[in-house]
């Protein structure tokens, strides 16, 4: 289940915080749809935001000094929560690994792929993240692949070929490296949540998250402070900071408390419906925004990624 640009789910709400019953009265319809444009608006953004961020702030040090700067501004709302979960000792080992997956993989590698690839190249790929989330349960054995999961998986994964051919498959092609690199992204992501599963159950989702950004912010750390070092501070310029705190104080934080909400009234397969739109909205705002005119290639891959996510997601 991906219900997130891939590159924020490293605070991908827990899939038990949707099947707890509540016993609040559910929000105003429209309220809830208001929170789901917000999130998808948030996420969609996150692309052209980032692309721009870049043009201030070199890769490597936006993407590690963004991971710190999303866990501080993640206790604020981690402590004024009066029930929290404390992390059991037998935990800690977990949420270490699940640190280094959905956080220092998934945002790590998203934004310097972001930096060598298009916005609409990326939100294709990370499109792949159900795809490839079905495919590591069934390696693991947690779940079955049937015809239908198989036809799908093989129309993304030709989606992802046409799309590629758009610049001629080669080694010189000069989005393969950043598609790539993206594509670890993604990868890290699905090897988050088939992971995630060992502890979802005994955390609410505003603890899990709060605990997996702090881990990714220890373990990334050490490059922070070197980037930190020798970052030329007075050349950065309020852009690329405005695009820092957008990336760690939307993407990473508040459009996640804000899902966690949605999926105490929303089932998780209905929320994951704004994966279908994402793709289309990133296309149509890098236009003016960046200058990014999608071709026929890229056109047809999106549709048949989609598509293949659909039919397999559809099969479970």
């Amino acid at each position: 289940m991906n219900f997130a640009s891939p590159d924020d789910s490293a605070v991908l709400s827990d899939r038990s915080s949707s099947s707890t019953s509540n016993c609040s009265p559910r929000p105003n319809p429209f309220l809830l749809g208001a929170a789901l444009v917000f999130i998808l608006l948030v996420w969609s953004f996150n692309y052209v935001i980032g692309k721009i961020a870049m043009r201030h702030i070199d890769p490597v040090s936006l993407a590690s000094l963004r991971m710190p700067l999303a866990a501080l501004l993640m206790l604020p709302i981690y402590f004024s929560r009066k029930k929290r979960a404390p992390v059991r000792a037998g935990d800690i080992w977990t949420f270490g690994y699940l640190g280094f997956f959905g956080v220092v993989v998934n945002m790590g590698a998203y934004t310097i792929g972001l930096s060598q690839t298009t916005s609409q190249h990326a939100v294709v790929i990370m499109a792949l993240g159900p795809i490839l989330v079905l495919l590591l349960a069934a390696i693991l054995r947690i779940e079955n692949l049937t015809t239908a999961k198989v036809t799908g998986m093989g129309i993304c994964f030709l989606g992802i070929l046409l799309l590629e051919s758009e610049q001629g498959i080669s080694g010189r092609s000069p989005l393969l490296t950043g598609d790539l690199i993206t594509f670890a992204s993604i990868s890290g992501f699905a090897c988050y949540v088939a992971l995630a599963k060992n502890v979802t159950g005994r955390y609410d989702s505003i603890s899990m998250n709060s605990y997996i950004l702090f881990s990714g912010a220890v373990l990334s750390l050490p490059i922070a402070v070197r980037q930190a070092v020798h970052l030329q501070w007075g050349s950065v310029g309020w852009v690329g900071w405005a695009g820092m705190f957008y990336l760690a104080g939307f993407s990473a934080v508040a459009s996640y408390t804000v899902l966690a909400w949605v999926l105490r009234y929303m089932e998780p397969s209905r929320v994951a419906a704004v994966n279908y739109v994402q793709p289309i909205i990133v296309i149509l705002i890098s236009i003016p925004i960046l200058g990014e005119h999608p071709t026929g290639h890229l056109l047809a891959g999106a549709a048949m990624v989609l598509l293949g996510v659909y039919l397999a997601e559809r099969a479970k």
